[in-house]
Order: structure tokens, then sequence, then C-alpha cells
């Protein structure tokens, strides 16, 4: 077991990653930087209940499709701050506010580059959440936009703010287990079947039409909407572009990959549920780098246990989400909860560091954004665009695999699959006008 000596060095050096924070020497300024929350469903609640209690932002303005979530984050924003954020249904009036300085995106897959685009375009620097984007061509497009307009650019893969995950992946790439030759994604998170909704007319007070955006036009059902739209291609892109992502995210940052993989492959398949969800909710992905390492990753939203002999700490509810790094001399697993180092032929428990309370990690993450956004330094990002736009594409490229049914080979310059047209078209989509992710940002 870890030494008292080696658990004190790992909880010094995981305060020290807070308390060296770029945001720990912003905070209490006077100036605050307003921000517009755009979405404010489930994750966009959070983000308000986060925003309010950093003393470096303030909630100006609440955007939403829906008019109950408008009022509800009104509420929400007025019991904690004593002020009345603006509302809007069309998140460009918001843009126009000249006194909006940032955004932060809560919106379905779909309309996050569309969002984050426009939001740039009006001079606001933009927290989005992940997947940063629903295709791989429209990330690359943000990349763009963000560095052409200088604006800061947070994707909400919030490990990378982590501290214990930021000792984690440092002490992998020091060598703790050897040359690292396999990571492997996991993505163990139980759902049930989402059964049938009929289409229906849209509630009252809900712009179906601003909903689906850069999507094509369909009637309205319940599992279409709130939530559910994770599990409609249109919309989301699964689990592996839902959950996944972070997991995904993790991988490459243990693997130091910053480039897309020779080759993706994807199978698996939507069992036992007959319902309205297209995506799979079992899935194997494989990556092949040509350097002599490998990512995998795997979703699995039935019962399942542990992978490997290895069960990820917290799995309450019959989850196993994190990451698992296999070397030459050992073996290191990694999730919410903590990380555990396992060495040599005996596979001897070495190291088992557990994560320390403190601020949210949601909020640590917007913290480090906050700070950029005053520094004028997109470095200074945890997950700066471009970072997400890789994690992301991943994802999407094992999904283009499963859905073709074939291996597929990828120029990484490029950044498209070789003689396959096929799969190239499907690195975007069909925009529906005016909602349009332009060519030229």
């Amino acid at each position: 077991m870890e030494s008292t000596t080696r658990r004190n060095l790992m909880k010094g050096a995981a305060a020290a990653a807070v308390i060296n924070s770029p945001m720990s020497r912003v905070l209490g300024a006077n100036d605050r930087v307003n921000i517009a929350v755009v979405g404010a469903g489930g994750r966009g609640t959070n983000h308000l209940q986060e925003y309010v209690k950093i003393a470096g932002a303030r909630v100006a303005a609440v955007v939403d499709v829906n008019q109950a979530a408008q009022e509800k984050a009104v509420a929400l924003v007025e019991k904690a701050t004593g002020e009345k954020p603006k509302t809007y249904y069309d998140m460009r009036d918001a843009y126009a506010d000249k006194s909006i300085d940032a955004v932060s995106i809560a919106t379905p897959n779909h309309w996050h580059v569309l969002s984050a685009l426009w939001a740039v375009q009006a001079g606001k620097d933009v927290y989005v959440e992940k997947p940063v984007s629903h295709n791989v061509w429209e990330a690359y497009q943000l990349v763009k936009a963000a560095r052409q307009y200088n604006k800061m650019v947070q994707v909400g893969q919030q490990s990378r703010s982590i501290p214990h995950k930021i000792q984690a992946i440092k002490m992998l790439h020091e060598g703790v287990i050897g040359k690292v030759y396999l990571a492997k994604g996991l993505c163990y998170k139980r759902r049930k079947s989402i059964g049938h909704t009929p289409d229906e007319e849209p509630p009252a007070g809900v712009k179906w039409d601003t909903f689906l955006g850069p999507a094509p036009l369909k009637p309205f059902s319940q599992n279409k909407f709130k939530y559910n739209w994770h599990w409609f291609w249109d919309t989301g892109n699964g689990d592996i572009g839902n959950q996944g992502v972070h997991e995904m995210d993790v991988a490459l940052w243990g693997l130091g990959k910053k480039a897309f993989p020779r080759s993706a492959v994807s199978t698996g398949g939507k069992f036992l549920y007959t319902d309205d969800q297209e995506t799979p909710n079992t899935q194997h992905a494989a990556f092949d780098f040509g350097d002599g390492t490998r990512l995998e990753f795997e979703v699995r939203g039935l019962l399942t246990l542990g992978e490997g002999g290895v069960i990820l700490k917290g799995n309450n509810g019959g989850n196993a989400v994190g990451d698992i790094f296999y070397g030459a001399d050992g073996v290191m697993a990694v999730d919410h909860t903590g990380f555990q180092v396992f060495k040599g032929e005996e596979r001897k428990l070495e190291l088992d560091v557990k994560a320390e309370r403190g601020p949210s990690e949601t909020g640590l993450h917007m913290e480090n954004f906050l700070a950029a956004v005053k520094s004028r330094r997109f470095q200074d990002l945890h997950c700066d665009v471009e970072t997400g736009a890789l994690s992301a594409s991943f994802c999407h490229l094992a999904n283009i695999s499963y859905r073709l049914g074939r291996k597929l080979a990828i120029d990484d310059q490029a950044k498209r699959f070789i003689n396959d047209a096929e799969a190239n078209e499907m690195l975007t989509r069909k925009y529906r006008s005016p909602y349009v992710v332009p060519e030229r940002v």
C-alpha cells in the first residue's frame, strides 16, 4: 500500500494544482465577467448553479427555447444573487447585447458549434459543453474561428481541471507503469429503455423549430426532447459522445496523443430493447496509431460488471466509468474517486490515491475558463477547443465506422478517410437553413 509520505506528497500536489490555478489569483476582483447561459435544462441548470457561486462571474442572461426552463433559471439566479437575468429565446439576440462578455453553452450536441461560432463572431468568449461538436468537420471550423477572432473557447471536459486526474496523468507520463502501450476508456453506464413516445404538437412555450436548428425538421415527440435527444443521430452521438467523451479525452491525454489515428473500427448494436433509440447501447471501438500504441473504448448501457479484474471505484448505480492504462511495468486505473497503480507480475497495489473533497469539478473548470478570459491566453485553458475537437472527433470516427460497418483508414493531415467517399460524407452533415455552419468563418 501507499506510504504515508507518498500519500501526503500526493495530497500536497493536488492542493497545489488548485491553489496555483490562474483563477485563484483573480477571484474577488471587482470586475466580473457577464455571462449568458444558453440552454437552461439539466446541464444548463448546473451551469447556473456553479456560476452564481463564483465571485468572478455574473449570470446576466438566460437563453432557452422553453419558456418554463427560462422561468426556472431566472428564479434560481434571483434567489442566489438577488439579480434577475435577462431572458431570450434566440441566442443571437443575447449575443447582440454588448454588455455580455462570455457565453456558456449547454444546448444539445447538434447546436454546440453553431451557437459557439455565432458567439465568437459576436465578440464573446465561450464555455461550451462536451462533445464540442456534432461532427468532425464543424469541430475544426470552431477551432479556426477561435483563433481568427482571438477568443477563449473552453470545452466542458472537466477532467482536465480535476487535481487527482492531473496528478495521475503526470505520473503516467513520468513512467510510473513504464511505457504505456494501451489505454482503455470505459463507459459502463446503466441506461434503461426509453420506450416509445408518439409524435404530437410541441408543448406550449416550446419553440420546436429553434430546438431542431441545424437538424432536419421532424415532428415533436417527448423522446426527441428532454435528455433523450442524446440517442438520436440528428441531435446526439450516443453514449460514446455523451458520457464517453470524458473518458475518451482522458485516454488520449494519458497516451499523449494530439493527432488522429491511422485507423478506426467500431462494432456493437442496440440489444434487448425495442424502443425509439437509434444509437447503440453496446459499442466497442479500437484506434491504431501505427506506433505500437492503441486506444480502445467500450460502451455498455446494459447490466455489466467492471473490467479485467480492475473494478473502478464509485460504481454506484451499476456504473463503471473511467480509464485503464496498461504499461510495461503495471496498470493504472483512473476514475472520479481517485486512481490506483498496480505493479509487477503480482499486480501489487502500490498506490491508491483518493480524490480530495473541494470545489466541484465543473466549478474548477469554469474558474479556469474565467481566468483565461482575463489573461487573454488560450494556452491558459485546461481544455481549449482544439483539445475538445480531438476528443470529440475520436467519438465521431467510431460512430461513422459503426454506422457503415467497416474499418476506416484515416489521413490525419487532411482530417479525412482514405479512399472512402461514403465515410467522408459523414464527417459533416446537411445543415438546415438558416442554421448553417459556414465554410468560411
